[in-house]
């Protein structure tokens, strides 16, 4: 009779596979290794089953297809090199940043970290992290959405920075995309108006705070006050956009409806 060679790590035991005359039966050593394997093997795939779930379930989702929208189109270019408008552009840098306090280097610095929870001081004490998952699931999902889309102009355009124009400018670490449109300024924007319509009753202090994150960066140097306001142009279309999405709208609705249960 043949050795049954089974399930990997099984020691032998008689087991005959070509028996035509009985029904096969399975030894004591069989019984015991589906005894003790059987509940591992039900654990080991629960595991995976759960953990491609929560994978799924936090995967980032884009609300913008970068190909459908067309920044170069929308914004009109930057001063060019040598130009009237590109001297008044980097005298308006000069002065701003020459005049700035201690007080609002510092703050520059915080809100260069582009951070959801810079809009706390608007929205309140409870605006933590953890405090309201699907609000910043919403609002990670934005920041994915808007990236490549920003690049476009930038990568089109190949504005140089400030400090590279005039290297009295320069304060802490270079940037390493050009300069035109502002990405804080354009991003400032769209989380702005997007909190905003989460938390509707604090839609100005948290708009005056999106406006200061592209401000700031005139502060320090990074950007020309065209670069501001391009994006804020910028960020004003793709969070028209965004209401128009049907994504968008479904995780805009959950994070209302996270916000207006934590509040009762």
């Amino acid at each position: 009779m043949p050795q049954g060679y089974g399930i990997v790590g099984l020691p032998n035991a008689p087991f005959d596979f070509n028996s035509t005359s009985t029904p096969h039966r399975m030894t004591k050593t069989h019984r015991s290794f589906f005894r003790v394997m059987l509940p591992r093997l039900s654990l080991i795939a629960t595991t995976m089953l759960l953990g491609w779930g929560v994978a799924s379930l936090f995967a980032a989702e884009k609300y913008l297809e970068q190909s459908k929208f067309d920044a170069i189109a929308l914004l009109a270019p930057p001063p060019l090199p040598d130009s009237p408008e590109q001297a008044a552009d980097l005298a308006s840098i000069r002065a701003v940043f020459n005049a700035r306090t201690p007080e609002e280097k510092a703050r520059a610095d915080q809100s260069a970290r582009l951070s959801i929870f810079l809009f706390a001081p608007a929205i309140g004490p409870s605006f933590q992290p953890g405090r309201y998952p699907k609000v910043e699931t919403l609002m990670q999902n934005v920041k994915d959405s808007v990236g490549g889309i920003i690049d476009q102009p930038k990568n089109h355009w190949k504005r140089l920075r400030p400090y590279l124009v005039d290297p009295s400018l320069q304060l802490g670490k270079p940037e390493r995309s050009p300069s035109y449109p502002s990405g804080h300024s354009t991003r400032g924007t769209v989380e702005a108006l997007v909190l905003a319509e989460v938390f509707p009753e604090q839609r100005e202090a948290i708009l005056a705070i999106g406006r200061s994150i592209g401000w700031d960066r005139v502060l320090i140097g990074k950007h020309y006050p065209t670069d501001i306001h391009a994006g804020r142009v910028l960020g004003k279309n793709l969070y028209n956009e965004l209401m128009k999405t049907p994504a968008f709208q479904r995780d805009l609705a959950a994070a209302k409806a996270e916000v207006q249960a934590a509040q009762k």
